[in-house]
């Protein structure tokens, strides 16, 4: 049965898969969780994220991505909403501390910062459920790609596979910026990094202000 519907999962696991590499919040957000407190952190920003996608996949297979497409000012809504979160994301790495202050040297009486598992998955979750480019995404996708005669259960098995991807690209991602020698190579850089990490934010949020 899913056969017949290969060539449409195709088209639809393509364009996502270029809108996941492309940089954007969830991809700054994982480089700056893995740098800042490793690798478990990491990976757990990016099993967030994932976990985020199911939220943009339940409202559009319950038909509320139809009622935002009709009612401007819920998609309104959703834009203040994640424009919100993202400009809080982009501030509080603006404030960003020097290195010595954020590290707590062994010679400094200030500990050394750190991060749930459960608080790194909450982050990864909330950049992506709160994205309103995600939003915008989703229901272009499923009304111009995906048929409307698409039996529910095959949308059902093309969102678990975009959850999956963008796990598993974000796993990476912070594999790749949590390995020692990449991390001592941007720990270098300390707080200037994620102050950079703070602006690309915050420009993100102004660009969502100004589409409105």
């Amino acid at each position: 049965m899913f056969s017949n519907y290969l060539g449409e999962f195709l088209a639809l696991a393509t364009i996502h898969f270029l809108a996941v590499v492309a940089p954007g919040p969830d991809f700054a957000v994982t480089i700056r969780q893995s740098v800042r407190f490793g690798r478990l952190v990491g990976i757990c920003t990016a099993l967030g994220i994932g976990a985020g996608i199911s939220v943009h996949v339940l409202y559009t297979l319950l038909g509320v991505g139809a009622l935002m497409h009709t009612t401007p000012w819920l998609l309104t809504v959703a834009k203040v909403a994640g424009g919100a979160y993202i400009l809080y994301l982009g501030v509080s790495l603006l404030r960003s501390k020097p290195k010595s202050a954020l590290e707590g040297d062994k010679g400094s009486d200030e500990p050394v910062a750190e991060q749930t598992l459960s608080k790194a998955f909450i982050t990864g979750f909330l950049t992506n459920a709160t994205n309103p480019k995600a939003t915008l995404f989703f229901l272009a996708i499923f009304t111009t790609i995906i048929s409307a005669t698409t039996p529910l259960k095959i949308q059902a098995l093309y969102g678990v596979w975009m959850c999956f991807v963008n796990a598993l690209w974000f796993v990476i991602v912070a594999l790749f910026f949590s390995s020692a020698r990449v991390r001592v190579l941007f720990m270098r850089m300390g707080h200037w990094f994620e102050r950079t990490m703070g602006v690309i934010l915050i420009l993100f949020a102004g660009r969502l202000i100004l589409s409105m």
